[in-house]
């Protein structure tokens, strides 16, 4: 996890630029590099270093002897770079896992390039002897890349919105800083003066594709079929598959864990694969809540079935809304349920940097909306409709939930790991029959949780728990967290300005005292980019009002009985 920022064709002093490549120093707290472009005085890259794999060849841009002409600024994890390194036959001059992308390009071109790569990813590429630039973001945009390219062709490129606008240039503020999409790349023609013009923008891969990085997997072909036995089977070897690969690191694993079915099954195989490959250090877990909240009390008993070295976090109400600018800061959005559910993954995030040697933090973001772990699908009209509202939920990861979890856990110089975002687990799993994957016996995630029952790597009563919201299961049951907030914010809020909340925000205009504090705070530090938001995360097929689970009739029934 690293911080990149590059210019192309800038008419400011580049000197003075560099002053915005320091607003996302928090994603590499070990090392800054600022380089210039030989033969181009207004390029130039800049990146902030997690030293995470081989600490003495990997700052960037990474350029090796046998391509002279290549410059690579890259955040992410390349998992299969040994693979690939075999399959190919490359001759790698660094043990940096990102050094494969030089030599696939080298081979192949860009296209080959970013199907290829089994990882997270963002990158900015620039061949200086055919004269482009490429940039290239991983299927569901795991690791953040934001682009401004001007009408006259100054590009700005930055893993967060808040390293490019304040860029100054001569024909205009840059103004249209937008998120690059995930599963994409572009192809842009550097001119010798240093702008560029876009040639085009490809999407590379989608979610539902098997990727055509599997053909140099560890995992050879799985048995066809969809009968259950098979297809539990095949879940347990990809996922478990999923968290081996990510456990290339040199610095110390840690592990998120709410006590909900996401983040224990995480868990529980990651500690189990850290003793097969005798990994020396027992894994850290850490969970965060209010006294005695259901998260808390659940991650206990994981932890105790586990057999991990557990740390709780206290969440008290005055530190969680003392938090909320600076999470909004660190977000780049205004949508309600991501800054709910940051608040408490921001808090623990900075615990875990402050009191324990944990860098390479493991989490179960991605599960829900692959698996139909929200509340709301209990209401799909038809299998079909869910499966499509799963897609279209993982083909918006990158403005909500993968949003949140990279941003508060850099905030804080964390790299996170999330296998149930692993390409080959993900495109599997979308290709099971759609009425396969709906909850059934009033359970979601049924077959997730059926794939895994005999497994013992779990409780019963952690395997088959109910869906609880991260921001409601670290409050008590009796008050949500977002109920909380809500309380603290009426007396902020007046209601005479909620009433003309349209007239001064016509989009998303906030409908609530709570998203209109959160707007507020958004504006100023973002003034005019709402557009980064399309629209507010909501539950469908139910009349909601609010995003929390906990005002959805399923989820009051469940907890009533």
């Amino acid at each position: 996890m690293c911080g990149i920022w590059a210019l192309f064709g800038s008419d400011e002093c580049l000197s003075v630029q560099c002053l915005s490549a320091m607003k996302i120093a928090h994603r590499g707290p070990d090392a800054f590099r600022f380089e210039n472009v030989n033969g181009f005085t207004n390029c130039c890259f800049g990146f902030h270093r997690l030293a995470v794999v081989d600490q003495l060849y990997g700052m960037q841009p990474i350029r090796v002897k046998k391509f002279p002409y290549l410059w690579l600024c890259y955040n992410g994890e390349i998992y299969n770079f040994k693979q690939l390194q075999k399959q190919f036959g490359f001759d790698y001059q660094t043990l940096v896992d990102g050094e494969v992308i030089l030599h696939l390009y080298n081979r192949g071109g860009i296209e080959q390039t970013a199907s290829m790569l089994d990882g997270v990813f963002a990158f900015i590429l620039l061949d200086t002897a055919n004269r482009k630039v490429f940039l290239a973001r991983d299927t569901y945009g795991v690791r953040p890349l934001f682009k401004v390219l001007t009408d006259d062709g100054f590009l700005g490129v930055c893993s967060e919105a808040k390293g490019l606008i304040n860029l100054k240039h001569s024909t205009s503020l840059c103004s249209k800083v937008e998120p690059f999409l995930p599963g994409h790349y572009e192809v842009l023609d550097l001119k010798p003066s240093g702008k560029v013009a876009s040639v085009e923008l490809v999407k590379f891969h989608s979610c539902k594709d098997e990727p055509l990085h599997v053909a140099c997997d560890t995992v050879e072909a799985l048995p066809s079929g969809f009968d259950l036995e098979t297809v539990k089977s095949n879940i347990r070897i990809l996922f478990e598959n999923a968290v081996r690969k990510r456990l290339m690191a040199h610095r110390r694993i840690g592990c998120l864990l709410s006590g909900g079915l996401d983040s224990s099954l995480v868990a529980a195989v990651l500690l189990k694969l850290m003793k097969e490959i005798n990994i020396n250090y027992p894994l850290q877990t850490f969970a965060i809540g209010m006294e005695n909240s259901p998260d808390l009390l659940a991650a206990r008993k994981v932890a105790a079935h586990i057999g991990s070295e557990h740390h709780e976090v206290i969440l008290n109400t005055e530190e969680g809304i003392q938090a909320i600018e600076e999470v909004i800061f660190s977000l780049e959005t205004y949508d309600i349920t991501t800054i709910r559910a940051s608040i408490g993954m921001y808090l623990v995030s900075k615990y875990i940097r402050k009191k324990t040697d944990s860098v390479v933090i493991f989490s179960g973001e991605g599960s829900d909306e692959l698996t139909q772990g929200y509340i709301y699908f209990h209401k799909a009209p038809s299998p079909e409709e869910a499966a499509e509202e799963s897609e279209r939920l993982l083909k918006e990861l990158y403005l909500f939930d993968v949003l949140r979890a990279d941003r508060t856990t850099a905030a804080h110089g964390l790299e996170l790991r999330v296998p149930f975002l692993d390409h080959r687990f993900t495109s599997y799993y979308l290709s099971l029959p759609a009425e396969l994957r709906i909850p059934k016996n009033g359970i979601e995630k049924y077959l997730l949780r059926l794939s895994f029952e005999d497994s013992n790597l779990l409780p019963k009563e952690i395997l088959w728990r109910p869906k609880e919201a991260f921001s409601d299961g670290i409050a008590s049951v009796k008050k949500s967290w977002f109920s909380i907030l809500q309380d603290y914010i009426d007396q902020q809020v007046d209601d005479l300005l909620l009433e003309k909340a349209a007239e001064k925000h016509p989009f998303n205009p906030p409908k609530t005292k709570e998203s209109y504090y959160y707007r507020q705070i958004f504006e100023k530090h973002y003034p005019g980019r709402s557009s980064w938001l399309p629209h507010y995360w909501m539950p469908r097929w139910v009349k909601a009002t609010d995003p929390s689970a906990r005002t959805l009739k399923h989820y009051k029934s469940a907890t009533q009985e």
